[in-house]
């Protein structure tokens, strides 16, 4: 996100919202697996919890259910990088990797890994968060502990180095701040939160901030400290479908059925599927019970 103008920041965690309110509502009403992502992972990768993913295991996974036609395209990539001894022409071949795994094969991890290495090449505060928010935003979706760890480990690294460039982008200290809440990164998760804690203390009305907590706070089990940061971001965004969702699930993780009811009401006056709504009659309905 750019630090200069605040407009385009807030545009920006309101389009975050909107796509994480989308998953959230897809995923937990109905649903017992993962929705289906707009650029897929590479499929059935082995790994445990405790197992590190490396990038050659994901790519040699993805290189598998490409056609022939792909193979030989992607090998001719693949050998340009090697032969590429100037910068521009590296990045220039990464950019097409890149594309090539994004658009033609549709498989997550090589687009965004190889997104990440052109801006690292590039070495811009804006590349480098356009790629870091790739891994991000895949983070908040996923589910496999080995491979949050997989995204966390790569986002990480382009925010350190965004943060090198614009010590001041508050940001990118946040997404930093998630990678390390929600990507089995340290045994510490205070590392994570006391930056973002400090950014929301200094401004409350970062609302990136609030978010970040809140969701950390719902997944520590701390349901009073998450549902004081939602209701921060509904106070000001009383529409902002995730903070309201997830308002409804903290007061009813905790037992306060008659808060829970309150707020799924509220979300049901702000989603307009009416597969959601039915879902949502059916939870109000089990906590009148």
């Amino acid at each position: 996100m750019r630090k200069s103008d605040p407009g385009v920041k807030k545009q920006q965690f309101l389009l975050v919202s909107l796509a994480l309110a989308v998953f959230v509502l897809l995923y937990f009403f109905g649903k017992t697996t993962p929705p289906k992502k707009d650029i897929p992972a590479a499929a059935d990768v082995e790994h445990s919890e405790h197992q590190s993913l490396k990038f050659e295991d994901l790519l040699a996974k993805a290189k598998e259910n490409i056609t022939p036609a792909q193979n030989q395209r992607l090998l001719q990539l693949e050998n340009s990088v090697v032969r590429g001894d100037v910068k521009e022409q590296q990045l220039h071949v990464y950019h097409q990797l890149a594309r090539f795994w994004g658009d033609s094969a549709h498989v997550f991890e090589p687009y965004a890994y190889y997104n990440a290495e052109a801006a690292k090449l590039e070495n811009s505060e804006k590349s480098l968060t356009f790629a870091a928010h790739r891994f991000l935003d895949r983070l908040m979706d996923e589910r496999q502990p080995a491979m949050q760890n997989w995204l966390a480990n790569n986002a990480k690294v382009l925010f350190e180095k965004a943060i090198a460039l614009n010590p001041a982008n508050d940001s990118s200290k946040i997404g930093l701040g998630a990678c390390y809440l929600f990507g089995n990164i340290s045994d510490n998760p205070m590392q994570g939160i006391l930056p973002v804690r400090d950014i929301a203390q200094k401004n409350p009305d970062n609302l990136y901030a609030q978010m970040i907590l809140g969701l950390g706070g719902k997944k520590s089990g701390q349901f009073d400290k998450a549902i004081e940061r939602f209701n921060i971001i509904v106070q000001k965004q009383p529409d902002n479908i995730e903070a309201v969702f997830n308002l409804a699930e903290c007061y009813e993780e905790k037992g306060d059925k008659a808060n829970a009811i309150k707020w799924y009401e509220a979300v049901k006056k702000l989603v307009k599927v009416p597969e959601a709504q039915q879902e949502l009659d059916k939870r109000i309905t089990e906590l009148k019970k």
